[in-house]
């Protein structure tokens, strides 16, 4: 009789097992694919016949196409709202360089949603948010990190990027590069729920693509134009030869679903995060990158999920980019506990039920200030004029005078808003760099952060991939205002060239009370790269291989300081070229 209750107890735990694991394979899993500078019309799915892009018009085919999405006039501002589902002042954005790219530490990201309730996370590309801990992606959610935390990148043939924090090389074309990580991720967690976030950084500038791509386009008659009639056709088809590149790797991801088995339960979405930054056709919108106008803030966005979604549906429905954490957690039965309330709503009932009755809203686009409100049929645009954009997507006629009560309302609305940013913004953005943080190993402290003093110049006034040049007197300096969250002993990396005849200074490192010193030895000076590799002439600072040498271990102390570099003895007519210095605690 025991052996018999044995028995029955062992098979109620087997099935009561494979219950669960039936349980946990129903979870979606769920892939972010997210372009830069794309426009809406850099697709053939919406009536661009300059290009083909199949597999991105697949997923709309297979899924669900918004025709009225919308994102941030700019990238970094894009990426948090995707991140929180909150208006990116609310975390503290307001710039895209300089440290007002960072995402405040007290925000809930999607992240980290995900990944609490039991997804396997990782992001592959352009963060854009944040580079020191506890801005970086490792400490917002996210398992596995590779690629550069900058807003653009000088460099797209296997460049230097990282891995979690440590510095290493790229393989190849930095898309395809990102795209085999991710494919990589989705082999190694086919059998767990996950959550892959592709931030790709094309077509962003500069302006490079794979040969194969380029070849297609290169001589390509280019028959819509931008309605200005101003439009640069090599940077138009060189944009075209990044999005077909795009459009490529979108296409290995699918493969990749399917070859796993997982295409059924798994919900994938494409979109960019602004308009595109140089004037190309974009379905006669108003405005471009930057401005809060239609050209500026529309984005496509298509959604399939096979066993959750019906194919071929278009919803005119408003929808925000704040919507997609709300969303995707709905979708995926997630329990959503944020510490602060959303600006988004989730918009499941549409995709997934074809719900077509639906209250109306206000939806923020801001950058600067320009502020810009939408509802589902107007525009208030950010020179205060009403547009009926279910008839006028280019805003050519105002209707303020024919309708001012609708837009008496919507500039209250706007006033509000603005309201909210003025209290919830800083005036003053006085958080420090992290330096250190005991949860990362390595923290990187680049040129980009940093604030120069005397004769050093950055090397272009865009910083995200700059460095500091011209530095030729032993009264110049490089400071940087750091927080060091804990004591701890580093082992420190310079980044530098240095022409020949002009080594032999010395250096010295502060931060607080510790100092540093280090005489640069060697000469190393090798040519700017990137003009080879353009197809159109780049507004970035062109990049260069470094000397990477150790130049000692220092003690740091817990508390904010200023860090400062600078020369004690300067032999020829200038100290160095200076990129990055890289941290490495030791005593963990």
């Amino acid at each position: 009789m025991v052996y018999i209750l044995f028995l029955i107890l062992i098979s109620s735990l087997f099935v009561a097992g494979c219950k669960s694991s039936e349980e946990t394979k129903q979870i979606p899993n769920v892939i972010i694919i997210l372009s830069d500078d794309q426009g809406w019309g850099d697709l053939s799915m919406n009536g661009n016949t300059n290009l083909n892009t199949p597999n991105i018009d697949g997923i709309a085919r297979d899924g669900v196409t918004f025709n009225n999405f919308y994102v941030c006039a700019v990238c970094s501002p894009t990426r948090a709202e995707l991140l929180t589902g909150r208006y990116n002042f609310r975390g503290g954005i307001y710039s895209t360089g300089g440290g007002g790219e960072r995402l405040d530490i007290d925000e809930t990201t999607i992240a980290e949603v995900f990944k609490d309730a039991g997804y396997q996370t990782a992001a592959y590309g352009k963060w854009h948010n944040g580079m020191q801990y506890p801005y970086h992606p490792n400490a917002r959610g996210f398992d596995d990190f590779y690629g550069f935390c900058s807003g653009h990148w000088g460099n797209y043939f296997s460049p230097m990027l990282e891995h979690n924090g440590k510095i290493v090389k790229g393989n190849g074309f930095i898309i395809d590069d990102f795209t085999d990580h991710g494919l990589a991720f989705m082999e190694k967690n086919k059998d767990k729920a996950f959550f892959l976030y592709l931030p790709f950084n094309t077509p962003h500038t500069p302006f490079q693509a794979p040969a194969k791509n380029w070849d297609n386009f290169k001589d390509k008659e280019i028959k819509l134009l931008d309605y200005t009639g101003k439009e640069d056709l090599v940077e138009t088809r060189a944009a075209l030869a990044m999005c077909q590149n795009i459009d490529e790797n979108v296409g290995r991801i699918i493969a990749k679903t399917e070859e796993l088995g997982i295409d059924g339960n798994t919900i994938v979405l494409y979109f960019s995060d602004n308009g595109p930054a140089r004037k190309r056709w974009n379905g006669g919108m108003l405005d471009r990158k930057g401005s809060t106008n239609e050209g500026g803030v529309r984005s496509p966005l298509v959604m399939k999920w096979p066993s959750g979604i019906e194919a071929g549906i278009k919803t005119d429905r408003l929808v925000s980019v704040t919507d997609l954490l709300p969303t995707l957690s709905d979708m995926c039965n997630i329990p959503l506990q944020t510490n602060k309330a959303l600006d988004g709503i989730s918009v499941k009932s549409t995709i997934v039920d074809g719900e077509t009755d639906w209250a109306d809203r206000f939806v923020l686009n801001n950058w600067k200030e320009k502020i810009s409100i939408r509802c589902q049929q107007y525009r208030l645009s950010q020179d205060e004029k009403l547009y009926d954009i279910s008839t006028d997507r280019g805003q050519k006629k105002d209707l303020s005078a024919e309708l001012p009560e609708i837009k008496a309302e919507m500039m209250k609305v706007a006033q509000e808003f603005l309201k909210q940013k003025e209290e919830e913004l800083p005036k003053e953005d006085d958080r420090p760099f992290y330096l250190g943080h005991p949860a990362m190993k390595y923290t990187q402290i680049p040129a980009r952060d940093g604030t120069a003093y005397g004769n050093v110049k950055r090397s272009n006034q865009w910083p995200n991939c700059s460095f500091f040049t011209n530095w030729i007197s032993i009264e110049d300096s490089i400071t940087w205002k750091v927080n060091v969250p804990e004591d701890g002993k580093f082992n420190l990396t310079l980044y530098y060239t240095c022409p020949e005849g002009d080594q032999g200074s010395t250096i010295q490192l502060s931060v607080g009370g510790n100092k540093l010193q280090a005489k640069i030895l060697e000469a190393y000076d090798p040519p700017l790269r990137g003009m080879d590799e353009d197809l159109s002439p780049r507004i970035e600072s062109y990049v260069k291989d470094w000397k990477v040498i150790e130049i000692g271990a220092i003690n740091l102390e817990k508390g904010e300081s200023d860090m400062c570099i600078k020369a004690l003895e300067m032999p020829g007519r200038s100290v160095m070229d200076f990129r990055l210095l890289l941290f490495e605690r030791i005593d963990i």
